[in-house]
Protein backbone atom coordinates (compact mmCIF):
# COMPACT_ATOMS: atom_id res chain seq x y z
CA UNK A 1 0.00 0.00 0.00
CA UNK A 2 1.78 3.63 -0.95
CA UNK A 3 -0.26 6.85 0.05
CA UNK A 4 0.98 10.33 -1.30
CA UNK A 5 0.14 12.90 1.13
CA UNK A 6 1.31 15.87 -1.59
CA UNK A 7 0.63 15.99 -4.66
CA UNK A 8 -0.61 19.16 -6.94
CA UNK A 9 -2.46 19.48 -10.56
CA UNK A 10 -1.29 23.03 -10.77
CA UNK A 11 -0.02 23.77 -14.42
CA UNK A 12 3.74 25.00 -13.91
CA UNK A 13 4.41 25.13 -17.50
CA UNK A 14 2.38 28.56 -17.72
CA UNK A 15 3.37 28.59 -21.57
CA UNK A 16 0.55 26.16 -22.54
CA UNK A 17 -2.85 25.79 -20.17
CA UNK A 18 -3.54 21.94 -19.40
CA UNK A 19 -7.17 20.90 -19.02
CA UNK A 20 -8.05 20.13 -15.48
CA UNK A 21 -9.58 16.28 -16.78
CA UNK A 22 -6.08 16.05 -18.27
CA UNK A 23 -4.07 16.77 -15.11
CA UNK A 24 -5.90 14.74 -13.39
CA UNK A 25 -6.09 11.91 -15.92
CA UNK A 26 -1.94 12.23 -16.37
CA UNK A 27 -1.40 12.16 -12.29
CA UNK A 28 -3.86 9.03 -11.95
CA UNK A 29 -2.10 7.10 -14.74
CA UNK A 30 1.33 8.04 -13.04
CA UNK A 31 0.06 6.64 -9.78
CA UNK A 32 -0.97 3.69 -11.71
CA UNK A 33 2.22 2.98 -13.13
CA UNK A 34 4.14 2.83 -10.09
CA UNK A 35 1.34 1.13 -7.73
CA UNK A 36 0.50 3.66 -5.82
CA UNK A 37 -2.83 3.27 -4.49
CA UNK A 38 -4.39 6.96 -2.78
CA UNK A 39 -2.87 10.53 -3.29
CA UNK A 40 -3.85 13.65 -1.79
CA UNK A 41 -4.24 16.48 -4.30
CA UNK A 42 -3.19 20.19 -2.87
CA UNK A 43 -5.25 23.03 -4.16
CA UNK A 44 -3.26 26.60 -4.27
CA UNK A 45 -3.13 29.89 -2.57
CA UNK A 46 -4.18 31.41 -5.52
CA UNK A 47 -6.57 30.67 -8.16
CA UNK A 48 -6.08 31.37 -11.80
CA UNK A 49 -6.25 29.37 -15.20
CA UNK A 50 -3.41 27.37 -14.58
CA UNK A 51 -4.30 26.76 -10.57
CA UNK A 52 -7.70 25.13 -9.67
CA UNK A 53 -9.95 26.67 -6.99
CA UNK A 54 -10.41 23.93 -4.39
CA UNK A 55 -14.38 24.09 -5.23
CA UNK A 56 -13.13 23.23 -9.26
CA UNK A 57 -10.92 19.83 -7.58
CA UNK A 58 -13.56 18.86 -5.52
CA UNK A 59 -15.87 18.62 -8.22
CA UNK A 60 -13.66 17.19 -10.54
CA UNK A 61 -11.91 14.30 -8.31
CA UNK A 62 -15.39 13.26 -7.86
CA UNK A 63 -16.34 9.31 -8.78
CA UNK A 64 -11.89 8.97 -8.63
CA UNK A 65 -12.32 7.07 -5.40
CA UNK A 66 -8.35 7.10 -5.29
CA UNK A 67 -8.10 10.90 -4.77
CA UNK A 68 -8.50 13.20 -1.56
CA UNK A 69 -8.56 16.85 -1.44
CA UNK A 70 -6.72 19.14 0.56
CA UNK A 71 -7.68 22.86 0.46
CA UNK A 72 -4.99 25.63 0.01
CA UNK A 73 -5.66 28.75 1.79
CA UNK A 74 -4.49 32.13 1.05
CA UNK A 75 -3.50 34.34 4.13
CA UNK A 76 -3.75 37.15 1.74
CA UNK A 77 -7.15 36.78 0.67
CA UNK A 78 -9.58 34.67 1.78
CA UNK A 79 -12.86 36.23 3.27
CA UNK A 80 -16.00 35.05 4.81
CA UNK A 81 -17.48 33.52 1.50
CA UNK A 82 -14.27 31.20 1.61
CA UNK A 83 -14.60 30.06 5.42
CA UNK A 84 -18.34 29.14 4.47
CA UNK A 85 -17.46 27.03 2.12
CA UNK A 86 -14.63 25.14 3.50
CA UNK A 87 -17.02 24.76 6.62
CA UNK A 88 -19.69 22.78 4.28
CA UNK A 89 -16.60 20.89 2.70
CA UNK A 90 -15.24 19.49 5.82
CA UNK A 91 -19.03 18.94 7.27
CA UNK A 92 -19.61 17.01 4.12
CA UNK A 93 -16.18 15.28 4.47
CA UNK A 94 -14.75 16.52 1.07
CA UNK A 95 -12.01 18.07 1.82
CA UNK A 96 -9.13 16.15 4.17
CA UNK A 97 -7.38 19.15 5.76
CA UNK A 98 -5.70 22.50 4.77
CA UNK A 99 -2.66 23.92 3.45
CA UNK A 100 -1.04 27.12 4.44
CA UNK A 101 2.00 28.48 2.16
CA UNK A 102 3.96 30.75 4.58
CA UNK A 103 6.89 31.96 2.35
CA UNK A 104 5.09 32.06 -0.73
CA UNK A 105 2.67 34.58 1.92
CA UNK A 106 4.19 36.91 4.09
CA UNK A 107 3.00 35.10 7.11
CA UNK A 108 4.04 33.02 10.52
CA UNK A 109 1.93 30.41 10.78
CA UNK A 110 0.86 31.75 14.27
CA UNK A 111 -1.08 34.83 13.18
CA UNK A 112 -4.07 35.67 14.57
CA UNK A 113 -5.85 36.29 11.18
CA UNK A 114 -5.60 32.35 10.62
CA UNK A 115 -7.30 31.44 14.04
CA UNK A 116 -10.61 30.63 13.14
CA UNK A 117 -9.27 28.44 10.51
CA UNK A 118 -7.03 26.23 13.13
CA UNK A 119 -10.19 25.95 15.01
CA UNK A 120 -12.36 24.37 12.48
CA UNK A 121 -9.73 21.96 11.86
CA UNK A 122 -9.70 20.78 15.48
CA UNK A 123 -13.54 20.63 15.25
CA UNK A 124 -13.45 18.68 11.87
CA UNK A 125 -10.39 16.70 13.45
CA UNK A 126 -8.34 17.35 10.22
CA UNK A 127 -5.08 18.10 10.02
CA UNK A 128 -3.27 21.29 8.61
CA UNK A 129 -0.29 21.22 6.48
CA UNK A 130 2.38 24.38 6.10
CA UNK A 131 5.00 24.87 3.13
CA UNK A 132 8.16 24.63 4.78
CA UNK A 133 11.48 25.30 4.09
CA UNK A 134 12.98 26.29 0.67
CA UNK A 135 10.52 28.49 -1.95
CA UNK A 136 9.92 27.10 -5.77
CA UNK A 137 9.51 30.56 -6.69
CA UNK A 138 12.58 32.40 -6.03
CA UNK A 139 10.14 35.61 -4.95
CA UNK A 140 9.49 33.48 -1.76
CA UNK A 141 10.60 34.77 1.40
CA UNK A 142 11.73 32.07 3.96
CA UNK A 143 11.99 33.47 7.18
CA UNK A 144 8.38 33.20 6.86
CA UNK A 145 8.81 29.19 6.27
CA UNK A 146 11.21 28.16 9.00
CA UNK A 147 10.02 24.80 10.50
CA UNK A 148 10.57 26.41 13.90
CA UNK A 149 7.76 29.03 13.20
CA UNK A 150 5.54 25.82 13.72
CA UNK A 151 6.63 25.38 17.22
CA UNK A 152 4.74 28.49 18.61
CA UNK A 153 1.47 27.14 16.42
CA UNK A 154 1.89 23.25 18.14
CA UNK A 155 2.55 24.97 21.93
CA UNK A 156 -0.51 27.49 21.52
CA UNK A 157 -2.94 24.65 19.89
CA UNK A 158 -2.07 20.89 21.54
CA UNK A 159 -5.49 19.65 19.34
CA UNK A 160 -4.67 20.55 16.06
CA UNK A 161 -2.63 18.07 14.33
CA UNK A 162 0.11 19.76 12.20
CA UNK A 163 1.99 18.57 9.10
CA UNK A 164 5.22 20.20 8.40
CA UNK A 165 5.63 19.89 4.41
CA UNK A 166 9.00 18.86 3.06
CA UNK A 167 10.70 18.39 6.51
CA UNK A 168 11.48 22.02 6.32
CA UNK A 169 14.53 21.41 3.96
CA UNK A 170 17.43 22.40 4.15
CA UNK A 171 16.29 22.85 8.15
CA UNK A 172 15.79 19.50 8.37
CA UNK A 173 17.38 19.30 11.87
CA UNK A 174 15.05 22.17 13.00
CA UNK A 175 11.99 20.12 11.72
CA UNK A 176 13.38 16.59 13.80
CA UNK A 177 13.34 19.10 16.71
CA UNK A 178 9.74 20.01 16.28
CA UNK A 179 8.67 17.05 15.31
CA UNK A 180 10.37 15.67 18.51
CA UNK A 181 9.24 18.08 20.98
CA UNK A 182 5.40 18.00 20.05
CA UNK A 183 3.42 14.98 19.50
CA UNK A 184 1.08 17.41 17.57
CA UNK A 185 3.29 17.63 14.71
CA UNK A 186 4.36 15.28 11.67
CA UNK A 187 6.18 15.92 8.64
CA UNK A 188 6.22 14.70 4.80
CA UNK A 189 9.26 14.12 2.50
CA UNK A 190 8.01 15.90 0.17
CA UNK A 191 9.83 18.49 -2.57
CA UNK A 192 13.37 17.32 -1.54
CA UNK A 193 14.17 17.06 -5.62
CA UNK A 194 12.94 18.89 -8.39
CA UNK A 195 12.25 16.02 -11.51
CA UNK A 196 14.35 12.79 -10.14
CA UNK A 197 16.90 12.13 -7.55
CA UNK A 198 20.72 12.24 -8.37
CA UNK A 199 22.69 9.53 -6.78
CA UNK A 200 25.12 11.93 -4.59
CA UNK A 201 21.80 13.84 -3.85
CA UNK A 202 20.14 10.58 -2.96
CA UNK A 203 22.90 9.71 -0.49
CA UNK A 204 22.97 13.45 1.19
CA UNK A 205 19.17 12.95 1.48
CA UNK A 206 18.99 9.57 3.22
CA UNK A 207 21.33 10.23 5.72
CA UNK A 208 19.27 13.31 6.35
CA UNK A 209 15.65 11.26 6.79
CA UNK A 210 17.98 8.37 8.83
CA UNK A 211 19.38 10.64 11.06
CA UNK A 212 15.79 12.39 11.73
CA UNK A 213 14.53 8.85 13.04
CA UNK A 214 17.24 8.32 14.82
CA UNK A 215 16.39 11.64 16.30
CA UNK A 216 12.70 11.58 17.01
CA UNK A 217 12.40 7.97 17.33
CA UNK A 218 9.82 5.24 15.85
CA UNK A 219 8.50 7.37 12.44
CA UNK A 220 4.66 7.30 13.33
CA UNK A 221 5.16 11.49 12.55
CA UNK A 222 6.76 10.57 8.92
CA UNK A 223 4.81 11.19 6.11
CA UNK A 224 5.14 10.03 2.17
CA UNK A 225 4.48 12.44 -0.30
CA UNK A 226 6.23 13.68 -3.73
CA UNK A 227 5.12 17.15 -4.53
CA UNK A 228 4.23 15.39 -7.87
CA UNK A 229 4.13 16.49 -10.46
CA UNK A 230 7.18 19.09 -9.30
CA UNK A 231 8.85 15.56 -8.07
CA UNK A 232 8.79 12.32 -9.67
CA UNK A 233 6.88 9.47 -8.58
CA UNK A 234 9.68 6.90 -9.96
CA UNK A 235 12.08 8.20 -8.21
CA UNK A 236 11.03 9.24 -5.38
CA UNK A 237 9.89 5.17 -4.73
CA UNK A 238 13.52 4.10 -4.91
CA UNK A 239 14.44 6.67 -2.90
CA UNK A 240 12.06 4.95 -0.05
CA UNK A 241 13.29 1.47 -0.95
CA UNK A 242 17.28 2.92 -0.53
CA UNK A 243 16.20 4.30 3.27
CA UNK A 244 18.07 1.76 6.14
CA UNK A 245 14.79 0.99 7.79
CA UNK A 246 12.63 -1.90 9.26
CA UNK A 247 10.02 -2.97 6.73
CA UNK A 248 7.24 -2.46 9.65
CA UNK A 249 8.95 1.64 9.74
CA UNK A 250 8.48 1.74 5.95
CA UNK A 251 5.41 0.41 6.10
CA UNK A 252 4.28 3.46 8.51
CA UNK A 253 5.91 6.13 6.41
CA UNK A 254 4.42 4.72 2.84
CA UNK A 255 0.83 4.77 3.99
CA UNK A 256 -0.01 3.46 8.28
CA UNK A 257 0.44 7.21 9.19
CA UNK A 258 -1.08 9.23 6.24
CA UNK A 259 -4.48 6.68 6.84
CA UNK A 260 -4.81 6.89 10.00
CA UNK A 261 -3.58 10.85 10.09
CA UNK A 262 -6.08 11.91 7.16
CA UNK A 263 -8.73 9.14 7.75
CA UNK A 264 -8.44 7.18 4.81
CA UNK A 265 -10.46 4.07 4.52
CA UNK A 266 -8.13 1.87 2.79
CA UNK A 267 -10.87 -0.91 2.29
CA UNK A 268 -12.01 0.80 -0.39
CA UNK A 269 -8.48 0.84 -2.13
Amino acid sequence: MIIDVHTHINNYHEDRVVSLKDSLDLLTNTMQENKVNYALVLSSYKVNEHRPSTRQVVEAIKGRDNLGVVSGISYLHYNHRDLREISEYLEAGLIKGLKFYPGYEPFYPNNERLKVMYEMAIEYDVPVMFHSGDTYAPTGKVKYSHPLQIDDLAVDYPDLKIVICHVGNPWIKDCMEVVYKNKNVYADISGLVLGDFSEKFERYMKKEIEEMITYAGDPKYLLYGTDWPISNMKSYLKFMDQLELADDKKERILWQNAAELFKIDVSKL
